[in-house]
């Protein structure tokens, strides 16, 4: 016993068949440290899936230590970047001027300028249109706007991560330029503060002037400032006018389909504007309505509404003949009130009614007989009696030429500048009744002759002014002589230049329609010449009062019995003479002309009301074709003047007179028809002596034209008319005179 305990027991390495005993033990080949040579086909079986997940785990620890470098080294050149980028925002952020010193500058001064009724007829200054807040502007222009700009405007901070990154992805793969990542306060701030440069420290200083703008200001005031200062393409500035100028209608009336074409606009406002191409607005519009649609704005049955409104044309340039008034009121006001440096209201004396009817009047006339006549322009004025403007048109259409033909064209007056030659007659002496011969004269190597040659022998003044006869005229301005013609139509209003020769009796002088009928105006109002002028108030926003025009008083340029015998033959004019076709229901007045070969044709008329002048014709100065003043300008003021005067009380015309044997000349006092140059003869008798006169400049003479007289389309010699009633002054008309600051027409003429 003793021995076995001491023997040694070897383990074995024998397979499991091998006896074991239950006091030994044994191992497999599995349980040695290091395999031995001998393997089995389990075990290589064993040995082989052991060294394919050791392969697969190193695999997926190389695959993961790549991508855990990659992350490192992002991480390390996102720290370097940002690093980079904080240096580069330091470095430009220290060329601008302190934070403390930043403030929004003020919007350009919108000046606007209103009808006498309150309506307005235009905006001017580097906006073009006035700034409202967003609860004064259609709900669907700010959402139009954020749908197709700027998405995340109410979440995002000044800077949109978002945006930008996917604008630069889209870049990227572009291959060019194409978004730009800006959100509306970005673009907000560089409409403010900045050049339109793209460059890295104008991107730069944006971003600081954005994050600047999120901090001191609301989400609503920022969209509030955008909207009243981005530019939408033809001169429009803001959206009051844009919709003032794309749809003639304020934005708080802007429908769907037009807001979602103001926001479209604002990719590129000058090639996307509807004055310039209507198709590429049209599909930009729809576009942003699908954008609104996306973002729940607008439901499913008002986008298909929108998508089938029509294209909207705008005209190349803003229309209505309104504007014609504005430029001038523009020309006015520096000196009324010097440099405007806030927004200011003008009142104008324009009565909005008025200016359509007679942009109508004009227009219509035109489109009729344009073509057939050879006619393409045309203006009217129409003046009250006390010298306010009522109405303007300057040409045919403003959006195509906004040259303005009734202030700034000088053009031959014609017969409708006799008026002047018989006041100075009549001031001389000669009444009415005065009789000359109508027959062909000589003076010097100029013959006047009549329109057709035709001659009526022995006439009264009455009757040559009302058949225009051109040969009295002249014998008239002979007898008076053109110095004495000249100052008094300067007397009366004109303010052109005028020739001091005999031909002036026959309207060779260019003047303005303008002037031509504010020199009528005292025949309507009784002898006084008021200032003409189209402003009656300049006020601030506020209501400050920066300029009052309260009338004053006008001086007196004729004297009553003068006036009464102008209005009694002019009246002739109307009711048996060349204006046949001008005569309404009220008591009127006035004279037809007609220059050399129909080039120009006038008709300027009044009542006790309105004074109103109508002039067509060609820039170019071709002639029409027979035109004449009794024709397409009689007409135009026929139309003005019957819807002017609706409702209004009848009025007579100021001043009276009567004929009486005892006025007529005798037939031995009628001049020859070979006139020389002859002495004034004295005055008719029991006629008072001709009022002083202050002596008219002198001029340079140039030479004598032939110019036709009007169509005479009535037989007959006529004759007087019955009187005319009492006159009916205007207020302060005859009081003394106050000076007023300027008029109109000394801004036309300089002085």
């Amino acid at each position: 016993m003793a021995n076995r305990r001491d023997s040694r027991i070897e383990p074995s390495f024998e397979g499991p068949s091998q006896a074991k005993t239950s006091a030994g033990f044994s191992v497999s080949e599995e349980d040695r440290v290091v395999p031995g040579n001998r393997k089995s086909s389990t075990g290589r079986k064993t040995a082989r899936a052991k060294s394919s997940r050791r392969g697969r785990g190193r695999s997926r620890r190389g695959l993961f230590g790549v991508l855990g470098r990659l992350v490192y080294w992002c991480f390390v050149l996102c720290i370097w970047g940002g690093i980079a980028a904080a240096g580069i925002v330091v470095y430009y952020g220290a060329k601008m001027p302190a934070a403390t010193t930043w403030s929004i500058p003020d919007r350009a001064p919108n000046i606007k300028i209103v009808s006498a009724d309150g309506q307005l007829l235009a905006n001017r200054g580097m906006s073009g249109g006035e700034a409202v807040g967003l609860h004064e502007m259609s709900p669907y222009i700010p959402e139009a706007v954020i749908a197709i700009e700027d998405r995340r405007f109410y979440s995002h901070f000044g800077i949109d991560p978002i945006g930008l990154s996917r604008a630069m992805v889209t870049n990227v793969l572009g291959g060019h330029f194409s978004q730009g990542g800006s959100t509306l306060t970005q673009q907000l701030a560089k409409n403010l503060f900045l050049t339109p440069d793209r460059t890295l420290e104008r991107k730069v200083q944006e971003v600081l002037l954005a994050l600047w703008l999120e901090h001191k200001h609301t989400k609503d005031q920022i969209l509030e400032m955008y909207l009243n200062r981005v530019y939408f393409g033809s001169g429009a500035y803001g959206v009051e006018a844009a919709s003032r100028r794309y749809f003639g209608k304020s934005a708080s009336d802007v429908t769907l389909s037009e807001a979602a074409l103001l926001a479209g606009l604002l990719k590129a406002p000058s090639r996307l504007s509807p004055a310039r191409d209507p198709k590429a607005a049209e599909d930009r519009a729809q576009l942003v309505l699908a954008a609104m649609r996306d973002e729940g704005k607008i439901s499913a049955k008002e986008l298909t509404s929108a998508m089938s409104a029509p294209a909207t044309r705008a005209p190349s340039y803003w229309t209505g003949s309104e504007n014609y008034v504005a430029d001038t009121i523009m020309e006015e006001l520096p000196d009324l009130i010097g440099d405007v440096r806030g927004d200011i209201v003008i009142d104008s004396t324009v009565d909005l009614t008025l200016q359509k009817l007679a942009e109508q009047s004009i227009r219509r006339l035109i489109d009729e007989s344009g073509k057939k006549l050879n006619v393409s322009q045309g203006a009217l004025v129409s003046i009250d009696d006390s010298g306010a403007v009522r109405a303007m048109v300057g040409g045919y259409d403003y959006s195509t030429s906004q040259f303005d033909r009734a202030s700034e064209a000088r053009r031959q007056p014609g017969s409708a500048f006799k008026p002047f030659v018989y006041m100075a007659a009549l001031e001389a002496g000669r009444t009415p009744d005065s009789v000359r011969n109508d027959a062909p004269i000589k003076i010097g190597k100029w013959t006047p002759d009549n329109y057709g040659g035709k001659y009526f022998g022995k006439v009264t003044l009455a009757t040559a002014l009302a058949k225009s006869l051109n040969s009295v005229a002249a014998q008239l301005t002979m007898e008076v002589g053109p110095d004495a013609v000249v100052e008094a139509a300067h007397r009366m209003g004109i303010q052109s230049e005028l020739q001091s020769n005999t031909s002036i009796a026959l309207g060779t002088s260019e003047v303005t329609p303008l002037e031509l009928t504010s020199a009528y105006v005292p025949f309507a109002n009784g002898g006084y010449k008021p200032d003409i002028h189209f402003i009656r108030r300049i006020t601030t926003t506020e209501g400050k009062v920066l300029y009052d025009d309260n009338g004053g008083g006008a001086p007196r340029v004729v004297k009553p019995e003068i006036v009464g015998m102008m209005n009694s033959m002019m009246t002739g004019t109307v009711e048996i003479g060349t204006a046949k076709k001008a005569a309404f229901a009220w008591p009127s007045a006035g004279k037809t002309g007609t220059s050399q070969n129909s080039r120009d044709a006038w008709f300027v008329g009044y009542t006790a009301n309105l004074t109103t002048g109508v002039w067509f014709g060609n820039d170019d100065g071709s002639a029409m074709k027979k035109v004449t003043g009794g024709a397409l300008p009689a007409q135009a003021w026929h139309e003005f003047m019957v819807a002017a005067h609706e409702g209004v009380p009848v009025r007579p015309l100021p001043g009276t007179w009567k004929s009486t044997p005892s006025d007529t000349i005798v037939p031995d006092d009628i001049p020859s028809a070979d006139v020389g140059p002859a002495p004034v003869p004295q005055a008719s008798v029991g006629q008072s002596q001709p009022a002083a006169r202050a002596p008219a400049p002198a001029r340079p003479a140039r030479p004598a034209q032939t110019v036709d007289a009007d169509v005479l389309d009535m037989p007959g010699d006529g004759g007087t008319t019955a009187s005319v009633g009492h006159p009916v002054p205007p207020g302060n008309v005859g009081g003394p005179t106050k000076k007023r600051q300027t008029s109109i027409l000394d801004i036309l003429t300089g002085g």
